[in-house]
């Protein structure tokens, strides 16, 4: 199936993701004027970002029942009005530790209804089996084109006007993703397998997936995804700076980073429906090992960072169309939203101990060398742990097909 025969609703999900996720990646160019404006130190800004990403996965997987039960377009506007919600009270507070409340608990809420897990919970079940990886990867790869579509814009409101402005400018960009969402159609179920497999309960699917040893394996690579994501993320540009680098090689390394991963993203999500998933996705983890593992190994420079910011990012998020699409090969679609939103939970526990752990081990012994080698072994393990899941339709689905 081509991209363009997709059906309308995988486009407008796009444009949901290019904003929500746009929106999120844009917040780091605003730690210096806030904090300069409420006259508290960068921590405070810092934490409330953190308190954010924390509530976006703790309410994932709650989000994500919700939309199996009552259908992602009510999650996603609910979604959206909180988004904008949140960015609107941030623009106009005047006391500081209201910002956990608005930038870090609405706007967390916010994320967790209209991003991947919902926006892929959505794809799943209008777009046939044999192509969801490939469809999940086109998805994917929206996440990282609104960092380039959206950051551009913030500065410029940023250096014309304030970060109010831009604020409350993104807060009626919202209302965009609620436009949206409107307009998207589930399909109903035109077969006899569907029909059946919309019988099963929520309570049926969450005992179906925990008593199956590959899912337990899925949510342990997620895990190591989220490790890597957040430590290179969070400490990359201290590493370069230890390394004697200007500030210019951070920003281009991490510049390379969403750049290839749109490519990548898209890349590993075809190579899923051509291939076993499962072997492609130890592929991926292979190749970070060897990425990781050179980068550690050979002299840092402006080049080696460079071209360790575009390697990294080509399989940077790779890992979600092809742990979407393993979810949705093994149970169905019927609850992707719930599955793969308690994975996405495990993902974001990972990404808040690569960056904690990134920061207490160089405390510890002064260096980044024992945290590199950490994710170049994670790697490595996540590569393996992927080759033993069965990646079989369960019993219930085989069933419906026979």
């Amino acid at each position: 199936m081509s991209i363009f025969r997709f059906p309308p609703l995988v486009w407008l999900g796009i444009g949901i993701l290019i904003i929500s996720l746009g929106i999120r990646q844009s917040f780091g160019i605003f730690m210096m004027p806030i904090s300069e404006h409420f006259q508290t130190g960068r921590e405070f800004f810092s934490f409330a970002i953190a308190l954010q990403n924390l509530l976006f996965g703790i309410f994932q997987p709650f989000i994500g029942m919700a939309s199996d039960k009552w259908g992602s377009k009510r999650i996603i506007i609910i979604g959206a009005i909180a988004y904008a919600l949140g960015l609107a009270l941030t623009s106009i507070t005047i006391e500081s530790s209201m910002l956990y409340v608005s930038l870090g608990a609405l706007v967390g809420l916010g994320l967790s209804a209209t991003s991947y897990v919902i926006i892929l919970g959505a794809v799943a079940k209008v777009v046939p089996a044999e192509h969801a990886a490939k469809a999940f990867g086109l998805t994917t790869a929206a996440g990282s084109f609104g960092m380039f579509a959206i950051i551009p814009g913030a500065q410029t409101l940023l250096h014309d006007f304030n970060w109010q402005i831009a604020m409350q400018v993104f807060a009626m960009l919202c209302t965009l993703m609620v436009a949206f969402a409107l307009f998207m159609k589930t399909a109903k179920p035109s077969s006899q397998t569907a029909a059946i497999e919309d019988t099963q309960t929520l309570t049926e699917a969450l005992k179906e997936a925990f008593s199956h040893k590959g899912y337990w394996l899925i949510h342990a690579g997620f895990f190591v995804c989220g490790f890597h994501v957040m430590f290179i993320a969070t400490h990359l540009p201290s590493y370069l700076a230890d390394k004697h680098l200007p500030a210019s090689s951070a920003a281009m390394a991490l510049a390379y980073v969403g750049i290839f991963n749109i490519f990548g993203s898209y890349f590993w999500g075809v190579m899923g429906d051509k291939f076993n998933k499962r072997h492609v996705m130890s592929a991926l983890y292979f190749v970070r090992t060897i990425v990781i593992g050179a980068f550690v190994t050979l002299p840092v420079t402006e080049h080696t960072a460079a071209i360790f910011g575009g390697a990294i990012g080509f399989c940077w998020l790779g890992t979600v169309p092809l742990t979407s699409g393993l979810v949705r090969q093994i149970f169905g679609a019927r609850y992707l939203s719930t599955l793969y939103g308690l994975v996405f939970f495990t993902h974001q526990v990972g990404s808040f101990l690569g960056a904690w752990a990134g920061g207490r081990i160089y405390d510890y012994y002064g260096s980044y060398e024992p945290i590199w080698w950490s994710t170049v072994v994670l790697a490595f393990c996540a590569a393996l742990i992927h080759l033993p899941i069965n990646d079989k339709p369960v019993e219930r689905l085989r069933l419906q097909t026979a």
